[in-house]
C-alpha cells in the first residue's frame, strides 16, 4: 500500500508539462536512433549526458528511461525490416520478423512488436514497483556458479533450435566464443587473438560483430545472387494484426515478462538471455512450428515483450543494488553520480521524487511509445519498397557509420568486412548466425564466471554444482538435449498411423520433421 501511495505522488510528479515533454522528447530521440544499425540507446545515453548537465535530475532520468525504450524498440523496427539489428536485444527480432517483412507482413511484425514492447514494459513496470525489494534479495544471493549454468543453458538452448543440424548451430556459437576472446584475458591480462595489435586488445566490440554478421554479410548475401533475382521492391501488405494474429500473439505478448523480469532484475543480466529463451519458448509452445525460421509472428511478439520487460527489471538492480546490468544501466548510474546521487537500498528514502517520478515516467513512456510507434509502423514498413539496389547500399552506409561511431577507429571498418564475409560464408554453408552472436555477447561474462567459480572451490568442478539452482539449470539442460531422442523413442512406441497423421513416418512426426528439415537444408546449401 506504501508502494501505491508513493507511486501516485510520482505521477504527479511524472504528468507535469515539462516532464512529460522530456519523456517524449527521450522516446522519439531513443526510437530516431535505435533506428539506425549500430548506434543503440547506450550510446544515445552517452552522447545526452553532457547536455542534461543543467536539466533536473527528475527531468534528466525521465529522458533517460524514454530513450531506453525508445531504443529498443527502434532496434527491433531494423532488425524486422532491414535483418539489421540496431542494438544486441533485438538480434532474435530478426530471426522471424525479417522473413515476415520479406512476405509482406513487415507491418504486422512492427505492430507485433509495438505491442508487445507496451504489454512488457507495462508488466514489468508494475512488477518493478511490486516486487523489487524481494528480487533483489534473490539476486544478491545468486553466485557465480548460477551464472555460469544459465549462460550454459543460453547456449544449448539456441543452438538446439535454429537450423536443421545441431552440429551447425555449435560451429556456429564456437565461431561466437572465438571472436569473444579477442582481447586481453580479464583476469591475467594477457592478450588472446590479438595478432600483436593494440586496437584490439579491448576486443571486438558486439556491435560490430552484430552488424557486420547480420548487415553486411546480408548485403553481401543479397549482392552474390542479385543475378537470380529480379530485384524488386516487397509488398508491404496490409498494416494491422488480424484475429488470427491477435489469437496467436496475446499469449507470447504475457508469457515474455515472465521471463524477462527476473533475467533484467538479477546483476549480470540483461535482455539479451530472456529473448532467447523466449523465442526457445513460443518455439516449444507454438501449434504452428513450421512457420518458425520463416516468419512465425510469435517469435517477434515474445522476444520483444521479454525486452521491454527485462528493462524494467534491470531498474531493480540499478535502484536498489546500484549495480548495472547493461551498457544503459552503466551510463544511468554515471549520471546519477554526476548529480551526486548514489543508487542503493537507500535511494528509495532519500530520493522519493527522483525514484517515484521515474519509475511512474515509464508507465507514461510505454503509453507514448505505444501511441507514437502503433500508427508509424506502415510508414516504416514502406521501407521495403524501395529497390534492393538502393536499400542495401544504404545499409552499407549507415551500417559503416555506425560501426565506426562505436570507437572512432579505421580498424573498426575493416573488422566490420571481415566478420561481414564470415557471415556471408555462415549463410552459404547454412550455419545460423544468432549463436555466433550469443557466444560473444555472453563468452566472456561464462568465461568469467566459470573461473570464478572454480577459484570459489579451489578448483574443483563440484563447485559448478554447489548450489540448488545451479542442478535445477542444469536438469534443465540435460532435458534439453535429450528431447529430441525422448521424442524419437516415444515415436517408435507409437502404432504406425496415415502419413500426416502424427505417426512415425508421418509429416507430422520427429522423423518427418528431421527429413523435412534436411530438405529445406540442401535446399539452402544449393541455393
Amino acid at each position: 500500500m506504501e508502494s501505491l501511495s508513493s507511486l501516485l505522488d510520482g505521477f504527479g510528479t511524472a504528468l507535469t508539462p515539462l516532464n512529460l515533454l522530456w519523456a517524449a522528447v527521450g522516446v522519439l530521440l531513443g526510437t530516431a536512433i535505435g533506428v539506425l544499425p549500430g548506434i543503440g540507446p547506450a550510446m544515445a545515453v552517452a552522447l545526452l549526458l553532457p547536455v542534461t548537465y543543467g536539466l533536473d535530475p527528475v527531468g534528466a532520468f525521465i529522458m533517460f528511461a524514454g530513450i531506453y525504450y525508445g531504443g529498443m524498440f527502434g532496434g527491433s523496427t531494423t532488425s524486422i525490416l532491414l535483418n539489421t539489428p540496431g542494438e544486441s536485444a533485438a538480434v532474435v527480432t530478426a530471426i522471424e520478423g525479417h522473413p515476415m517483412a520479406k512476405s509482406g507482413r513487415g507491418a504486422q511484425a512492427l505492430a507485433a512488436a509495438a505491442i508487445g514492447h507496451f504489454a512488457g514494459g507495462m508488466i514489468g513496470t508494475i512488477l518493478l514497483v511490486a516486487l523489487a525489494p524481494t528480487v533483489a534479495a534473490l539476486a544478491v544471493d545468486i553466485g557465480a556458479p548460477d551464472y555460469f549454468a544459465i549462460m550454459v543453458l543460453a547456449f544449448i538452448a539456441v543452438t538446439s533450435v535454429l537450423g536443421s543440424s545441431r552440429v551447425r548451430g555449435f560451429a556456429a556459437l564456437l565461431i561466437g566464443l572465438t571472436i569473444g576472446l579477442v582481447g586481453l584475458d580479464q583476469m591475467t591480462g594477457q592478450q588472446r587473438l590479438t595478432f600483436g595489435s593494440l586496437q584490439l586488445s579491448d576486443g571486438i566490440d558486439v556491435v560490430i560483430v552484430a552488424v557486420g554478421l547480420f548487415a553486411i554479410g546480408e548485403a553481401l548475401w543479397v549482392a552474390a545472387h542479385a543475378h537470380r533475382t529480379a530485384g524488386e521492391s516487397i509488398p508491404v501488405g496490409r498494416p494491422w494484426l488480424d484475429r488470427s494474429d491477435l489469437r496467436r500473439t496475446w499469449k507470447p505478448w504475457l508469457r515474455g515478462p515472465a521471463i524477462g523480469f527476473p533475467f533484467g532484475a538479477v546483476p549480470a543480466g540483461g535482455a539479451e538471455i530472456p529473448t532467447f529463451l523466449s523465442y526457445v519458448t513460443e518455439k516449444r509452445l507454438s501449434k504452428h512450428k513450421k512457420e518458425f525460421g520463416k516468419g512465425a509472428i510469435e517469435g517477434v511478439a515474445g522476444p520483444e515483450s521479454a525486452s521491454s520487460a527485462s528493462a524494467a527489471g534491470t531498474l531493480v538492480s540499478l535502484l536498489t543494488l546500484g549495480l548495472p546490468t547493461t551498457a544503459v544501466a552503466a551510463v544511468m548510474l554515471a549520471a546519477f553520480q554526476q548529480y551526486g546521487i548514489q543508487p542503493g537500498p537507500l535511494l528509495f528514502e532519500r530520493e522519493p521524487d527522483l525514484v517515484w517520478g521515474l519509475i511512474a515516467s515509464l508507465f507514461v513512456g510505454m503509453v507514448l511509445l505505444l501511441v507514437l510507434n502503433l500508427p508509424m509502423a506502415p510508414v516504416w514498413a514502406k521501407l521495403l519498397r524501395i529497390p534492393r539496389p538502393y536499400l542495401y547500399a544504404g545499409i552499407l552506409f549507415f551500417a559503416a557509420v555506425g560501426a565506426y561511431a562505436v570507437g572512432g577507429e579505421a580498424i573498426d571498418m575493416v573488422i566490420l568486412l571481415i566478420i561481414g564475409i564470415v557471415g556471408l560464408m555462415m549463410r552459404r554453408f547454412g550455419l545460423p548466425v544468432l549463436p555466433a552472436i550469443i557466444g560473444v555477447i555472453l563468452g566472456p561474462n561464462a568465461e568469467q564466471q566459470l573461473r570464478r567459480a572454480l577459484q570459489i572451490s579451489d578448483g574443483s568442478v563440484t563447485g559448478l554444482v554447489n548450489t540448488p539452482f545451479a542442478v535445477t539449470v542444469y536438469v534443465v539442460i540435460v532435458v534439453l538435449l535429450a528431447w529430441p531422442w525422448l521424442r524419437r523413442l516415444a515415436g517408435r512406441g507409437r502404432p504406425e498411423g496415415p502419413r500426416g497423421q502424427g505417426g512415425p513416418g508421418g509429416s507430422d512426426g520427429p522423423a518427418g520433421d528431421e527429413a523435412a528439415d534436411d530438405e529445406e537444408d540442401k535446399e539452402g546449401t544449393r541455393a
